[in-house]
């Protein structure tokens, strides 16, 4: 089943946060093609897995450019991805191979970028709670530093493990304290 061809191009609609299906239900229900994106997560052992939009805060829908308003009036919509004032068409072949690798079922993680220095959270595996700061990279692995009283240990770990966090202080006794108080 690939996406069908349309004279109407694909666009990327930004949308609200975790509005992305409540806008891909309003333009199916306005006559629009959809794709939204998703892929299984594990949640725990216990608790399964969810499904997760791989481009958090974007719809893709097929429509006529010229005739913006029906999407842009959606509850959630923010804007159409344009390109100076002209909306930015996605090339449906692309789409078509996101598509195909979603339907293969295989595993897949959206690849996260992270910075050396930046603070992150683990939430999987038996560190699972822990904050740190990343010190490096090694092809799947994040090497993380985890400080506590001016002393700090590195362990490497899955990417898939491991979530960026916005505080301003990614390790020490502190995020120890709010790490027991975020679960």
């Amino acid at each position: 089943m690939g996406i069908p061809i349309s004279s109407d191009g694909w666009y990327a609609i930004r949308v609200k946060s975790n509005r992305e299906r409540i806008t891909a239900v309003g333009l199916s229900g306005k006559g629009f093609e959809v794709f939204l994106p998703e892929y299984g997560r594990p949640r725990g052992a216990r608790r399964g897995a969810e499904r997760v939009v791989l481009f958090p805060g974007y719809v893709f829908g097929r429509f006529d450019p010229s005739n913006r308003l029906p999407i842009l009036t959606l509850p959630g919509v923010i804007h159409i991805v344009c390109a100076g004032k002209t909306p930015a068409p996605v090339d449906a072949t692309e789409l078509e191979s996101l598509q195909v690798l979603l339907q293969a079922g295989l595993p897949i993680n959206p690849d996260e970028q992270y910075a050396v220095g930046e603070g992150v959270k683990i939430d999987s595996g038996p560190l699972a709670g822990a904050r740190g700061v990343v010190v490096g990279e090694d092809n799947r692995r994040l090497l993380v530093s985890i400080t506590l009283l001016q002393r700090s240990v590195s362990v490497a770990l899955p990417r898939e493990w491991v979530c960026k966090v916005t505080t301003p202080h990614g390790g020490g006794i502190f995020a120890a304290q709010e790490s027991a108080y975020d679960r």
